[in-house]
Formats: C-alpha cells, sequence, structure tokens
C-alpha cells in the first residue's frame, strides 16, 4: 500500500467513526419472502413476491426502518415449488439464516405447513393469502394473518348473494360449486354447501378438480347437464380461466357465474386475454380500497410492468410487508420476540385494504373483509358493500 492510498483509506475510516450511529452504513435486515414461484402455482407465487419486493423498495426509498437507525430491508427470497414440503425446506433455510420474520406463501396449505414450522423456532410468519381458518385456529403464537380468512369470504358471498337474488325478484334457485382439490377449493365448498341450503338455494352438486386440470370438457357437459341458475368456482386462476373458457365452447350459460376467491372478477389478466367469457362475472375476493389513492398508484407502477397484473396477490404481500415493517418499527428491535409482541398489539392502519385499524386476535385481523367484483365493459368494478362501491351490481347477467 503506497502513502497515498493509506492516507485515503486513514481518512475514510476516522470520517465514517464520527458519524452518528444511525448514519453509519448497515448491514441490511433479511427478512424471509417466501412463495411458490415454480409449479401449478406459479403465476400467483411470482406476483405475490413482486408484491413483497415493491414493499421493500419503496419502505427504504422512506428512509428503511428508522427506529434502527435506517436500516434497509431485503429479501431473503424462497420457493415452495407449489408443494407444502418444499415450502419447509425453505423456512428452514430462513431460520437458519437468522431471519427475523417471513411474509407468505400464498397457498393455504403451504401457509398451513409453513406456519407450524415456524412455530418451533419461534419465526413470526405473516400468511399473505392463505384464507383455510386452520391455519390461525392452532393457538400458533406466530402466526398472523392480515387479510380474511374463508369462513369470513364464505359468509360474506352468501350474504350478498341472498341480497342480489331478492332485489332481483328470486330468479335464481339451484347453485352448483365447482372446486379445486387443495385445502382452499375444499374449505370453501363445504362452507357454501352448508351455508346456501338455508338461504333457499338448492346445491344440485358439488364437483371437485386436481391441481393441476388441463381439460373441463367433462365438467362442462355435467354443469350443461344440472343447468343450474348460478355457478360457483373456487379455484386458482389457470383452472378457474380454463373452466370459464371451456363452458363458453360449449354454450353453456348460467344466470350468473357467481366465484368465492378466485374469480375473474378479481383478475384484470383474465379480463384483458379473455373479457368477451369475463365480463358480467361477480366474485367476492380480496380487493384493494377503491377510493385509496395510493392503491391507484401502485396499480399504475405494476401496470406499467411488462406482463405485470394488480392482482390481489401483489397488494396483499405489499401490504403484508409493510405491516412487519411497522411491527419492527414500534418494536426498535429485529429480535423476533420484539416482532412478535409488536404484531399482537398492532393497531396498522396506513394500508390501502379496505380493513380499518389491525387488531388481531388469535393471529387472525379482525377487520379484515372481502369485496364484491363485477366485471363490466371489460373493467372490474367494486360492486358491494356500499360504502366502497363504484357502481351498482347487474344480476342476473344477461349476455
Amino acid at each position: 500500500m503506497n502513502k497515498r492510498t493509506f492516507l485515503v483509506n486513514t481518512s475514510a475510516l476516522v470520517a465514517g467513526a464520527a458519524l452518528p450511529l444511525g448514519v453509519r452504513a448497515q448491514a441490511p435486515l433479511r427478512i424471509g419472502v417466501l412463495h411458490p414461484v415454480t409449479g401449478f402455482l406459479a403465476y400467483s407465487g411470482n406476483l405475490s413476491r413482486l408484491g413483497a419486493q415493491l414493499a421493500i423498495e419503496d419502505i427504504n426509498k422512506a428512509g428503511g426502518i428508522k427506529a434502527l437507525g435506517g436500516v434497509q430491508l431485503q429479501a431473503m427470497l424462497g420457493d415452495a415449488q407449489s408443494q407444502p414440503q418444499a415450502g419447509v425446506a425453505e423456512l428452514e433455510k430462513m431460520n437458519e439464516a437468522g431471519v427475523p420474520a417471513v411474509v407468505g406463501a400464498y397457498a393455504s396449505a403451504i401457509c398451513l405447513a409453513t406456519t407450524q414450522a415456524a412455530a418451533k423456532y419461534n419465526l413470526p410468519h405473516i400468511v399473505d393469502v392463505g384464507v383455510a381458518d386452520q391455519i390461525v385456529e392452532r393457538g400458533l403464537k406466530n402466526t398472523f394473518r392480515f387479510g380474511p380468512g374463508y369462513k369470513v369470504c364464505a359468509d360474506a358471498s352468501v350474504a350478498q348473494l341472498q341480497a342480489l337474488n331478492a332485489q332481483s325478484g328470486r330468479p335464481a334457485k339451484t347453485v352448483m360449486i365447482v372446486h379445486e382439490e387443495s385445502l382452499f377449493g375444499s374449505g370453501t365448498a363445504k362452507l357454501l354447501e352448508a351455508q346456501l341450503p338455508p338461504l333457499g338455494f338448492e346445491v344440485k352438486e358439488v364437483i371437485k378438480h386436481a391441481n393441476p386440470t388441463r381439460d373441463f370438457a367433462n365438467i362442462a357437459l355435467r354443469i350443461k347437464a344440472v343447468n343450474p341458475d348460478i355457478l360457483i368456482p373456487a379455484n386458482y386462476y389457470n383452472e378457474y380461466a380454463l373452466l370459464l373458457r371451456t363452458l363458453r365452447q360449449q354454450n353453456v350459460a348460467p344466470k350468473a357465474i357467481y366465484s368465492v376467491l378466485g374469480g375473474a372478477a378479481s383478475s384484470y389478466k383474465f379480463v384483458k386475454e379473455f373479457g368477451d367469457v369475463a365480463n358480467g362475472v361477480l366474485d367476492v375476493n380480496h380487493w384493494f380500497n377503491p377510493k385509496d389513492k395510493r392503491a391507484w398508484a401502485l396499480k399504475k407502477r405494476v401496470d406499467a410492468m411488462p406482463d405485470q397484473f394488480f392482482t390481489y396477490e401483489v397488494y396483499m404481500n405489499y401490504t403484508a410487508v409493510h405491516l412487519l415493517a411497522d411491527a419492527i418499527e414500534r418494536a426498535r428491535s429485529a429480535k423476533r420476540e420484539d416482532i412478535l409482541a409488536a404484531l399482537e398489539k398492532s393497531t396498522w392502519s396506513d394500508h390501502v385494504m379496505p380493513y380499518g385499524p389491525t387488531r388481531f386476535v388469535n393471529g387472525q385481523n379482525q377487520g379484515a373483509a372481502p369485496l364484491m367484483m363485477q366485471v363490466l365493459k371489460n373493467d372490474i368494478r367494486v360492486v358491494q358493500p356500499r360504502s366502497y362501491a363504484e357502481t351498482e351490481p347487474v344480476f342476473p347477467w344477461k349476455a
């Protein structure tokens, strides 16, 4: 080392030591971001990852975790490969790396496994989407779900369907349910099958299909034979899109397609690619607050990206990461036990969801609720409840 290099390096060290603690360069705080980015859930998993990364970017641009001297967040990315066991293996790696918390892992079956694994290490696990209520019914102190579970969504969908039908003179009397085979679809279908008959709807048939399914011809023929007034699909994106396209090809047209947690009315991608099939579809699902300008700004940002769509996977993860950042700020600590205590007491309200202040009871955010959307003129509009509605619903749908 020559004299000039030595003096430059020494001066830099002295200057760095003279800076206040909060201004000195710090190693980033790595948080676990775990999603199924390969396998049959890859489309949703990659959008989920995108939402988490956008949140980390915004938090860092705004100064990082200020209570920890402006430390920047960094994602430790994991791929659950659309399988619970793969999700657990990734979570084990995150625990060994010492992450203070994990956000993920989209699908109910994967979340059920990863939250259980995280509980062994007292590792905070914020569930981004996973709607199965078993996730938050096991008494796990490390698990927090910001969005609603499928019972809340099923209750809302049944109540709103009954109201729509009554307002229209009760044109719909029979229902058929088609659902995917995993925890999400099976649990949702079971709730709907029990709740609809007391409200005057006859459930004619419930059909389960595998993941993935690449041919819905036989199921479409069965729907045509049963001829229900209302078809209720509960499936992931690929299967949902294929089911509705097959129905159109076979000229199967119920009075209404009323989705629960998985319809065209919650997917801008489906509306763009299959607008003729999507128009009229109703869906009770996760959705952003349409009266919050920040949500529309985030949508504009995502829309500007090649081949990306502003779906619930994006903003559910965006808010989940912000929820975690808020907990770390209030805890003034990156220790797991401190973050857990902060999450338990969370009253976070600075989000773009239609929830109000956060309040966790047994790990479930009590204010979380779905909205009802409908595809109208090749756009998605909130139609229920009235406090968030952008327009009136059309029911039954007449092509």
